[in-house]
């Protein structure tokens, strides 16, 4: 049997950029996305914690060592610049997995610089 269990986190990503004409994701610097193992196109979860909104999205690589948070499409309209982001990604593990298993964490400062990570 598989359960479904955190894979990675960025805790305080900082939204620094919002297009809304743009298709849709989250944009986010390369950098923070190997940080954690986030992929291009893997299916995101956000939680603002400035406003206390969720929404599922995907990721878009960013220049790397830009800092970009960039809410593209109808994700534009769910936070603005400077907001504080929670950025998850789960996996699947079977009973023999889950038990080595721990996810990525990193937490951000203002300027989505990596201040402590917990791999």
């Amino acid at each position: 049997m598989f359960s479904t269990f955190l894979k990675a986190k960025l805790h305080h990503l900082r939204v620094t950029q919002a297009d809304k004409e743009y298709e849709g994701s989250l944009t986010i610097d390369e950098d923070l996305m190997d940080a954690v193992g986030i992929l291009n196109f893997e299916k995101l979860l956000v939680a603002n914690l400035d406003n206390g909104k969720r929404f599922e999205t995907y990721a878009i690589r960013g220049p790397r060592g830009s800092g970009v948070a960039c809410l593209n499409g109808a994700a534009a309209y769910k936070g603005v610049i400077g907001d504080r982001l929670i950025v998850m990604t789960w996996c699947q593990l079977d009973e023999t997995e889950r038990l080595h298993h721990y996810p990525k964490v990193v937490r951000l400062d203002e300027k989505n610089r990596i201040v402590a990570a917990a791999v």
